[in-house]
């Protein structure tokens, strides 16, 4: 039986990750480690506040044999530049000192597409990460951090992904907010239906992280999405055929939105925060063109595709 340690599993992601885990039945004890109280705690996991940005507890988990770190500050804009460092930068810092010390042999890092920056040619693992936000260069620096944590012991596996945008149940993101505009008819196509937005299921992901694991290479790293580069048009037509939404009523020009988006972003400046602004705008026709081809050489076998984990996602929650 094993042990391990999920940093940040109070979210999305790490709730889906644990339950599978939990349900797996070859962990004997699971803790996760999160700032934030989770919204739906998971059967049989400890859960402990802890704030990466600090020193680890030594006695968090004794024995873990597993560590995966998916604690992050991630909204992007949202939040100021050195918040992105504190705790993306220092909190890997502290993860690796914490794996050192109590003699852990494997971690997890969930990284970001982010590190390629906001450019429309495809890219692979083997395309030189050029990020242009503060985020995305909290992320490439965690990924250094945490290859020097593995480069440090040839007994040591480190597995780092980079996941496109994640959807499912609970959510709550992207794609949530466009089942709600689509199922309410009010989306717009933003400037173009050409748009690639490279996507998984949550699902997916966690299958795949597993199956990296298992292939026990001593350092990994790999995109996530679907290897098919789908449009922006081409995942609202997945909403229609296996989601049951109606299809989108047309195009928006981009400098329509842009100019809409000023009101709200004197009430961000007022203090009245609501996510909405210029820079936002300007993200939702950038093609965001990842390729898996790391899962595609390894021989990576999909469970899913857009259309199946769209119908799942309604069947399991109603886009929720």
């Amino acid at each position: 039986m094993k042990r391990a340690v999920v940093f940040g599993g109070a979210g999305f992601i790490g709730t889906h990750l644990l339950t599978t885990m939990r349900l797996s039945g070859e962990y004997d004890f699971l803790v996760c480690a999160d700032i934030a109280k989770p919204e739906k705690p998971v059967d049989g996991v400890t859960y402990r506040e802890i704030d990466v940005r600090e020193p680890i507890p030594f006695d968090l988990c004794d024995g873990a044999s597993e560590i995966y770190n998916l604690a992050a500050v991630h909204r992007t804009p949202g939040h100021d530049g050195h918040e992105y460092y504190e705790t993306n930068v220092s909190g890997a810092v502290n993860i690796c000192a914490y794996a050192a010390t109590i003699g852990t042999p494997k971690i997890v890092f969930t990284s970001s597409i982010a590190v390629y920056g906001p450019e429309e040619s495809a890219k692979t693992e083997a395309t030189e990460p050029t990020p242009k936000s503060a985020y995305g260069w909290s992320k490439l620096l965690g990924e250094r951090v945490h290859q020097r944590w593995q480069e440090a012991d040839d007994n040591r596996q480190l597995v780092i992904v980079r996941p496109a945008v994640i959807f499912g149940k609970g959510e709550n993101g992207n794609f949530t907010r466009l089942a709600s505009a689509l199922k309410k008819g009010i989306f717009l196509y933003p400037g173009r239906k050409d748009t690639v937005k490279a996507c998984g299921y949550v699902g997916e992901l966690v299958r795949s992280i597993g199956f990296m694991l298992k292939r026990n290479e001593a350092f990994t790293l790999y995109n996530f999405c679907y290897p098919t580069p789908y449009t922006i048009e081409q995942i609202c037509d997945s909403f229609f055929r296996a989601g049951g939404l109606p299809r989108p009523r047309g195009t928006v020009p981009l400098g329509l939105l842009s100019l809409a988006s000023l009101p709200f972003e004197v009430l961000n400046v007022l203090g009245f925060r609501n996510g909405i602004n210029r820079e936002r705008i300007r993200k939702l026709v950038v093609s965001t063109n990842i390729v898996p081809e790391k899962l595609t050489d390894v021989g990576y076998v999909y469970e899913t595709d857009l259309d199946s984990a769209i119908a799942d996602w309604r069947c399991s929650s109603g886009f929720r």
